[in-house]
């Protein structure tokens, strides 16, 4: 064969990079879902959560993800980190942050719209969620749940009760993220099922 056509492959194992991006998500939801809940007030300190650990946290787990062929994970880890990224920058806007003329001119049934889409996404993703774990499902149910919650409240549709169910919604995605973090990490560390996460369901699968 033509050394000039050689092709060269090499394998780079790397370690589950799940847990960090569920640590990254579990941390988020925790800050923010302490405002929505009024336990704590304004945004200031929510924001660099949201950056640091919503988003960047979540967008190196979605790198390695994609480097291990995952497409699910990648896409799941950076999608969400770009939804941090965004939310980010809208609260930043609504303090002011680039300026009252900006601020101003915030319209925040554009975010509902953003929120609806990321809602869309969500769903197919949740999908996909069936052939990973129970644990995982479900963080994904409660997502869609907080989804709704904001483009609700968003769009001024029985305000109250939507910014309820994002609330509660986030704060239940809080601590199942930080479960299933935990067990990514000790699972693997003990070599054995430490923390339950259940197994894959087969409602999509070709019999």
């Amino acid at each position: 064969m033509n050394k000039e056509n050689e092709k060269m492959y090499v394998s780079v194992k790397t370690g589950d990079p799940g847990a960090i991006g569920l640590l990254g998500l579990a941390m988020v939801t925790l800050v923010a879902s302490s405002q929505k809940l009024g336990i704590t007030q304004g945004l200031s300190y929510v924001i660099p959560w949201a950056i640091f650990l919503g988003a960047f946290a979540q967008l190196y787990a979605s790198v390695l993800d994609f480097k291990k062929e995952n497409t699910f994970g990648g896409t799941a880890f950076g999608g969400y980190a770009f939804f941090w990224f965004g939310v980010a920058i809208c609260w930043m806007i609504k303090l002011g942050v680039f300026g009252a003329e900006i601020a101003k001119n915030a319209d925040p049934k554009q975010l509902g719209f953003a929120f609806l889409g990321y809602f869309i996404f969500s769903i197919f993703m949740t999908l996909g969620a069936t052939r990973t774990n129970k644990v995982l499902f479900t963080i994904f149910i409660m997502i869609d749940l907080l989804l709704i919650g904001l483009a609700g409240t968003s769009f001024g549709i029985m305000e109250e009760p939507m910014h309820q169910l994002a609330a509660w919604a986030e704060f239940i995605t809080c601590i199942l993220s930080f479960y299933l973090s935990g067990a990514s990490v000790l699972n693997t560390q003990f070599g054995y099922e430490f923390l339950w996460v259940g197994k894959p369901m087969d409602f999509f699968v070709k019999k």
